[in-house]
This record gives C-alpha cells, sequence and structure tokens, in this order.
C-alpha cells in the first residue's frame, strides 16, 4: 500500500477531531478560537469551521479508500485514529499550559 494513503488518513483523522470542538461551540452558542477569527469567532463562524473540517476530512478520506473494490480497513484506519489521537493530545496541552479558549473565573 501506498504511504499517501496513509498520510490522507491521518489527516482526516486531524481534521475530524479538529471540528468537534467548533461543532460543540457553535451549538452552544459560545465563542471558540478560530483561524478564520481568531479569539472573537462567533458560533456561526465555528459552525462553518467546523463544517469545513467535516468536508474535508470526508473528502480527504474518500481520496485514501480502497481502490480495489474490498472496503476493508487496514492501515488507514489506524492512521486515522492516531491523526484524531495527536489532535486531542495537542489540543489538550496546548488548553492546559496556554488556556487560549478559557474565560476567566470572576
Amino acid at each position: 500500500m501506498a504511504k499517501r494513503p496513509i498520510a490522507r488518513s491521518f489527516l482526516a483523522g486531524v481534521l475530524a477531531a479538529n471540528s468537534l470542538p467548533h461543532l460543540a461551540t457553535a451549538l452552544t452558542g459560545h465563542r471558540h478560537l478560530t483561524p478564520l477569527r481568531v479569539s472573537k469567532s462567533s458560533p456561526r463562524v465555528n459552525l462553518l469551521w467546523g463544517c469545513a473540517n467535516v468536508v474535508a476530512g470526508v473528502v480527504l478520506l474518500r481520496s485514501a479508500g480502497d481502490r480495489d473494490g474490498g472496503g476493508q480497513w487496514d492501515a488507514r484506519l489506524v492512521a486515522f485514529d492516531a491523526g484524531a489521537a495527536a489532535f486531542a493530545t495537542w489540543m489538550a496541552v496546548s488548553e492546559a499550559t496556554m488556556k487560549v479558549n478559557w474565560t476567566p473565573e470572576p
């Protein structure tokens, strides 16, 4: 198997994991950091960013798909999971150390 499907699957996992906090923030009506409007990103901007991440992740997954029609997951599933885990770890560490998305308590 070529390395490109593995890299695409990894990146798709990163994007899928990144979409979750933005979509949750949009649904709850809070602000959250995005590259589009930085820390002033409204729920609407977060919805847009979250959906863009989902769409990009799906496109990457489809491009990494099984070409022979077997439909079996293999190392691509591990790569997807590793991408999601890497992003989740990075988010946990960055939020714990930099507190970018936290609001100070009164």
